[in-house]
C-alpha cells in the first residue's frame, strides 16, 4: 500500500504542517484555532479533552503504540539485540538530548519558560527516515539501521520525559489498575497464536482503550499507554497491528497532529520581538543534535571493544544521523504544547521555534545526506568487482 512509504509519510507531514501555519494566518485562521480548541467532553466517562487534545492525548497513542513495537523488534531481533551493538546508538540518543537541553537552557534563562528544555531533544523517526528514503540511494543500509534505532531511543527517552516532567496531579489509583489491564492485554496477545483470532481481537482492542483511558485519568500523559501496550505485545500480534495501523498512522494521525499543532497565529513582532523560546529551539534543534549525536556515537564507539567496533559508523554516515537527527517536528510540537499549556503566546513561538530548527535540520541533513550518498556510489562504482571463483 502507497501509505506504508516512508517517503509519502515526510511529504505528509511537510504538507500538513504547512497547511496548517498558512491557513491559521489567513482568513479561516480564528475559526480553525477556535474548532481546534472546542471541547468535546464525553462525561460519564470522565473524559473532559478538546478536539486538539483527542489528537495529541488520543490519536498520537496509536503513534507512540507502533514506536514501542519497533523499539521492541530492535530489542530482540534487530540492531539493539545485545548490550554491545545497543550501546553506540544508546549513548548517541543520550548525546542528542543533553547537548540539546544544555544549549536551550544557556539561552532561555527565564524559570517561568526554562521548563521547555525537553522541546529540542526529540527525533522525529517518520520525518528523519522519510527524507533519508527520499536522497539515501548509495548509503549503506546500516545508516538507515543506526538512525532507527536512535530515533526509537529518542522516543523511548521523550516518553520517559513526557511522563516524569509534564505529568500533574498524579491520580495513583487509576495508574495502578492499568496495570492488570496492560499485563492481560499482553498476555492475551500471546495467545493469538493458537486462539480464537475473531474472539481476540476485539477483546485486545477494548484493553487497549482501557488501558488509555486509566492512563488518561491517572494525570500521566495518555500516549505513555499506547508504549506500554506495543512493548508488552507479542512480536508475532505486533507485526500484524503494525501492518494494520500504520498506512493509518502516516496518512492520517501524523499529518492531522501536524495540521492542529500548526495551527498557530503569527504574533505581532513588530513591537517585543521573539522571545529566548523561539531561539532557543530554533538553534538547539540542528545545532544541539548535530553536536550531541555525533559527540555521543564517536564515545560509544570507544566504549565497546575493539572487536565490536564494526557497529560504528564513519563520520561521515555519523555525519548524516546526526543532521537527520535535528527533524523534532512531531514529538517537539507534542512537547511545547505540553511545556507551554496556559501560555498560548509562548506555545505560538515555540511552536514556530520547533517549524524553523527541524526545517534548518531537514535541510542541512537533505544535504549532507546527498552528499554522501554520491560519495558512496563513486566509491563503490570505482571498486573493482572480485574476479569469478574458478572451479
Amino acid at each position: 500500500m502507497i501509505f506504508r512509504s516512508e517517503r509519502l509519510a515526510a511529504i505528509l507531514l511537510v504538507a500538513a504542517a504547512a497547511a496548517g501555519l498558512v491557513l491559521a494566518n489567513a482568513g479561516l485562521g480564528e475559526a480553525l484555532v477556535g474548532a481546534r480548541d472546542t471541547y468535546l467532553d464525553v462525561p460519564w466517562l470522565g473524559i473532559h479533552l478538546s478536539a486538539g487534545h483527542w489528537v495529541t492525548d488520543g490519536l498520537l497513542a496509536v503513534f507512540f503504540f507502533l514506536a514501542a513495537i519497533e523499539l521492541r523488534h530492535e530489542l530482540t531481533h534487530g540492531e539493539l539485540d545485545s548490550p554491545r551493538k545497543a550501546l553506540i546508538p544508546v549513548v548517541a540518543a543520550v548525546g542528542g538530548v543533553i547537548v540539546p537541553a544544555a544549549i536551550f537552557l544557556l539561552m532561555v534563562r527565564d524559570p517561568e519558560l526554562a521548563g521547555g528544555w525537553p522541546i529540542p531533544t526529540a527525533t522525529d523517526i517518520a520525518f528523519a527516515l522519510g527524507i533519508l528514503s527520499l536522497v539515501a540511494r548509495g548509503l549503506p543500509p546500516r545508516v538507515r539501521a543506526f538512525l532507527l534505532a536512535l530515533a526509537v531511543i529518542d522516543d523511548l527517552i521523550a516518553i520517559l520525559l513526557i511522563a516524569f516532567f509534564f505529568t500533574t496531579d498524579l491520580a495513583p489509583l487509576p495508574l495502578l489498575g492499568a496495570v492488570p489491564v496492560i499485563l492481560l492485554f499482553g498476555f492475551l496477545s500471546h495467545r493469538m497464536r493458537h486462539g480464537n483470532r475473531a474472539l481476540l481481537i476485539p477483546v485486545l482492542i477494548v484493553l487497549g482503550l482501557v488501558a488509555w483511558w486509566l492512563v488518561l485519568q491517572s494525570g500521566v500523559h495518555a500516549t505513555v499507554a499506547g508504549v506500554a501496550l506495543g512493548l508488552i505485545m507479542a512480536s508475532h500480534t505486533a507485526g500484524r497491528a503494525r501492518h494494520a495501523l500504520e498506512p493509518w498512522s502516516n496518512a492520517v494521525i501524523l499529518p492531522l497532529f501536524a495540521f492542529t499543532a500548526s495551527l498557530v497565529l503569527i504574533p505581532d513582532l513588530s513591537e517585543t520581538g521573539l522571545s529566548p523560546v523561539f531561539f532557543g529551539i530554533a538553534v538547539a534543534l540542528p545545532v544541539g543534535k548535530i553536536l550531541g549525536i555525533g559527540l555521543g556515537g564517536m564515545i560509544g564507539a570507544r566504549l565497546v571493544p575493539a572487536s565490536e567496533r564494526r557497529a560504528a559508523l564513519p563520520i561521515g554516515d555519523l555525519a548524516v544521523v546526526a543532521t537527520l537527527g535535528g527533524i523534532g517536528f512531531t514529538v517537539s510540537l507534542l512537547m511545547n504544547e505540553l511545556a507551554y499549556r496556559g501560555l498560548p503566546e509562548i506555545t505560538a513561538e515555540g511552536t514556530l521555534g520547533v517549524l524553523t530548527g527541524s526545517g534548518i535540520a531537514a535541510i542541512v541533513g537533505v544535504i549532507v545526506t546527498a552528499l554522501r550518498a554520491a560519495q558512496h556510489r563513486r566509491q563503490l562504482a570505482t571498486t573493482p568487482a572480485p574476479p569469478p571463483s574458478g572451479r
